[in-house]
């Protein structure tokens, strides 16, 4: 079967500014992301990818606009069940604020059992994102053979989520797994098991280093705005 590059978005503007962008309209790439958006092609220019599927928020899309600009010959496919979390009633608000939340102890220690007020459950995310990613499994080895690769371009929590799944792990260990933004997770799948080849991979190992501040110990929803 196929092997799946998962690459979060660039970041974003709601990013910097400290907000659960969620399925806001408009949310763009900010300076830095524009960037790293453009190194894309080149971190890829060695693998042949047979598709490119995207989420279909703004952030998302400009982020493969750079890699479909290299490649012509590659088509972005909008898939809404890779979109972002429906974040109800949380959406657009500041992530400082959310940490008083009743909700947010849950979100943390037992996402299976969070649901955004007025949104989506963290469950019902993972397990759209996931059929997804079985459907075009099937589609693409169909298509272009097992030994396929090809890319879909989403969100922290969504592709948090779908690493989960592929190793097995219970949806209330998610938050111990961090994707930067523009980072690429490539899982290889095959007949009997899914193997996890690259986590997170942003091609350098600069968000690693020492920081003035202590990292937080709580996993930030929406993915984060990743190494200042």
């Amino acid at each position: 079967m196929p092997t799946l590059l998962l690459v979060r978005h660039g970041r974003s503007t709601a990013n910097t500014e400290g907000l659960l962008a969620g399925r806001t309209p408009g949310v763009a790439l900010d300076d830095r992301g524009a960037e790293q958006a453009a190194a894309l092609p080149a971190r890829l220019a060695e693998l042949p990818l047979s598709e490119v599927v995207v989420s279909p928020l703004q952030r998302c899309q400009e982020t493969v606009r750079p890699l479909l600009d290299a490649r012509p010959c590659l088509t972005a496919h909008t898939e809404d069940r890779i979109g972002e979390c429906d974040y109800g009633d949380w959406t657009g608000r500041k992530l400082a604020e959310l940490t008083d939340e009743p909700l947010m102890e849950v979100v943390q220690a037992h996402p299976s059992a969070a649901a955004f007020p007025g949104g989506e459950s963290l469950r019902a995310m993972q397990t759209r994102a996931a059929e997804a990613v079985r459907e075009w499994n099937a589609r693409v080895e169909r298509q272009h053979g097992a030994d396929a690769v090809y890319l879909m371009c989403s969100h922290g929590d969504i592709i948090k989520s779908l690493v989960a799944e592929a190793l097995g792990l219970h949806l209330d260990l998610f938050q111990r797994i961090t994707v930067e933004p523009c980072s690429i997770t490539a899982i290889r799948y095959t007949r009997l098991r899914p193997f996890l080849v690259r986590l997170g991979d942003t091609g350098d190992f600069a968000s690693l280093a020492p920081r003035e501040e202590s990292p937080a110990e709580d996993a930030p929803v929406g993915g984060g705005a990743g190494a200042p």
